[in-house]
């Protein structure tokens, strides 16, 4: 993968997420952006793009919570779960908006 491919699988992942949530901020942070509904909450956030060598992760911060019924996610820590992409073709729309209004809903479902 050259940086160019992840810098079109991250504007892709961005544009999905500014399209299902228009109103959502975003955090620089852990070498990646956070997207988040409460921007003045240190744990706010509901989704994350992070680029890698060898593919670009979107990480779902409450992902265990999350309907997968296309069975996208992976990982196996207490909360977090993730997609990796590799290609820009590899990116499933419907997936992805599937994944992230869940997200969004879990988020949102959070006691403030």
């Amino acid at each position: 993968m050259t940086p160019l491919d992840q810098d079109a699988i991250t504007e892709k992942l961005d544009a999905i997420i500014r399209q299902i949530v228009p109103e959502v901020s975003l955090v620089p942070k852990y070498g990646g952006t956070l997207y988040t509904l409460r921007p003045d909450e240190k744990e706010g956030q509901f989704c994350g793009i992070f680029p890698y060598k060898a593919h670009v992760q979107l990480a779902f911060s409450e992902g265990t919570a999350l309907q997968d019924p296309a069975g996208a996610l992976e990982g196996t820590g207490k909360l977090r779960r993730h997609v990796n992409f590799a290609t820009l073709e590899g990116i499933a729309e419907d997936v992805v908006a599937a994944l992230l209004k869940e997200a969004v809903k879990v988020s949102r479902a959070r006691p403030e």
